[in-house]
C-alpha cells in the first residue's frame, strides 16, 4: 500500500526557524511548483503573457544582460560572457573568476538596487517567477526589457537555455550537448530513495519540483513521488517518522538547507529520533549529504553537474560494484 503524507506536530522552536527558513529559500528560489510540470521561460516585457495573433516586431539582439538568479546569470555567460554586465551575490559565484568583475545588483535576499540596475544600461534584466516580480514591474515601468524565468524541471532547463540564447543570438547546442553528459549512458533502475530536507517537519519533494524530476531523469525510484500533501510549498510533501519508517528506504538523501552552518546539520538532527536507526538506509551505510544547490535549487550549472555526479556515484553503487 502506498503511504500518505502526515504533518507531524512535536516542533521544536530551533528547528521550526530552520524548516520555515528552507520553505522560504525555495518558495523564493522559485524553483518549483505543484501544479506545472513542463514551465516555461515567460516574457514579461509585455502586458500580455499569452499568444496571440497579433502583428509583432522582431526583437532586436540583446547586447547588455542583468541577471537577478544565479542560474540565469550562468546561462548566459556560458552562452556568451560579453553580455552579463550585472548579477546578483551569490555563494555560488564567490570564487568564481567569470563574475570577478561583474557589478552585483543585489546580496542575498535582499531586494535589487534599481538605481544601480538602470545605471548598468541593460537590455533586458532576467529574473525568477515569485522571487523577482516586484522590481520586474518596477523595472518594466521605466521602459527596461524584463523576462521572467522558472524551472522545476530538466525540459523547463533545456528551453530556458535555447530561449536566452535566441535572445542573445548564440548557439545554445554545446550547452545542451554538455546537459547531456551529466547522465549515465545507461539508465539502471536505482534502489527505492527517499529525499529529506528537512527534519520537523519531515519535508520530502515530490515529481513536481526540480529535485523530483532530476531524480526521475536518473531513474530513480523516489518513494515520495506520487505523494501529495498539505505543504506550503509546491513539489514537497510532509512525513511523520511513522511513514517514514513504514516506507524504509534502502537510500536516504539529506540536503541541508543553504544558512547550514553544518554540512552534517540534519544528519546529526536525525540521528536523535527513535525511527532513525531501524532504516535499512542507516543499517548499510548508504545515507548521503547534497548540497541545496543543485539538487533542491538548481542554482547554477556546475551546480547541477555536481548533484549529478553525485548522484551516479551514490545511487548506482551497488549496480557498478555488482
Amino acid at each position: 500500500m502506498p503511504f500518505l503524507p502526515r504533518i507531524t506536530f512535536n516542533i521544536h522552536h530551533r528547528w521550526v526557524l530552520s524548516a520555515i527558513a528552507l520553505l522560504l529559500s525555495i518558495v523564493l528560489a522559485a524553483c518549483n511548483t505543484a501544479t506545472t510540470v513542463q514551465p516555461q521561460a515567460k516574457i514579461a516585457n509585455t502586458p500580455e503573457t499569452t499568444n496571440t495573433n497579433s502583428q509583432q516586431l522582431p526583437e532586436k539582439t540583446v547586447e547588455r544582460v542583468v541577471a537577478l538568479s544565479s542560474l540565469s546569470a550562468d546561462i548566459i555567460t556560458q552562452l556568451d560572457q560579453t553580455k552579463i554586465v550585472g548579477i546578483t551575490g551569490s555563494r555560488l559565484f564567490k570564487n568564481d573568476s567569470r563574475f570577478q568583475d561583474i557589478p552585483r545588483v543585489s546580496e542575498g535576499q535582499s531586494p535589487p538596487n534599481l538605481e544601480k540596475i538602470v545605471s548598468l544600461k541593460p537590455d533586458l534584466v532576467i529574473g525568477a517567477e515569485g522571487f523577482s516580480n516586484v522590481p520586474i514591474q518596477k523595472l518594466k515601468q521605466l521602459g527596461i526589457s524584463t523576462f521572467l524565468t522558472q524551472v522545476n524541471t530538466w525540459q523547463s532547463l533545456e528551453e530556458l537555455t535555447k530561449t536566452l540564447a535566441q535572445k542573445i543570438d548564440a548557439d545554445p547546442q554545446p550547452l545542451l550537448n554538455r546537459y547531456k553528459s551529466f547522465f549515465p549512458d545507461q539508465l539502471i533502475q536505482s534502489p527505492s530513495t527517499l529525499v529529506l530536507v528537512s527534519r520537523q517537519p519531515i519535508l520530502a519533494p515530490n515529481k513536481n519540483s526540480w529535485a523530483g524530476d532530476l531524480l526521475n531523469k536518473f531513474g530513480t525510484k523516489n518513494l515520495a513521488a506520487e505523494l501529495q500533501g498539505s505543504s506550503p510549498v509546491g513539489g514537497y510533501v510532509t512525513l511523520s517518522s511513522e511513514k517514514v519508517l513504514e516506507a524504509n528506504p534502502e537510500v536516504i538523501i539529506l540536503v541541508n538547507p543553504p544558512q547550514s552552518n553544518s554540512e552534517i546539520e540534519l544528519l546529526d538532527s536525525l540521528k536523535k529520533e527513535p525511527f532513525w536507526q531501524q532504516l535499512q538506509a542507516v543499517k548499510n551505510n548508504r545515507v548521503y549529504i547534497f548540497d541545496y544547490f543543485g539538487l533542491v535549487n538548481p542554482g547554477s550549472i556546475d551546480a547541477i553537474e555536481k548533484a549529478c555526479q553525485q548522484l551516479k556515484q551514490d545511487l548506482f553503487i551497488v549496480e557498478k560494484n555488482s
